[in-house]
């Protein structure tokens, strides 16, 4: 059975998983805390370490791509 209360978890879902600021879900959701929101929702949160790989990687493609660009010095 569908309730109106489970729009607010797929709300909450579907932000998460898009990658918005926990403080920006708490706002959307109403929470008094980021603490009630990351003690609700944390277990939907990315995996940090995926992230933090993720961003390395990136950064370091992004200075790598740019150094071969750059003309070499005689």
């Amino acid at each position: 059975m569908f309730r109106f209360h489970d729009l607010r978890h797929y709300l909450a879902s579907m932000l998460i998983a898009s990658g918005c600021d926990v403080k920006i879900v708490q706002a959307r959701l109403r929470h008094a805390s980021a603490k009630t929101t990351l003690d609700t929702y944390a277990h939907q949160c990315p995996d940090s370490d995926d992230t933090s790989r993720a961003a390395v990687d990136a950064v370091l493609s992004q200075r790598l791509a740019r150094d071969s660009d750059a003309p070499t010095a005689l």
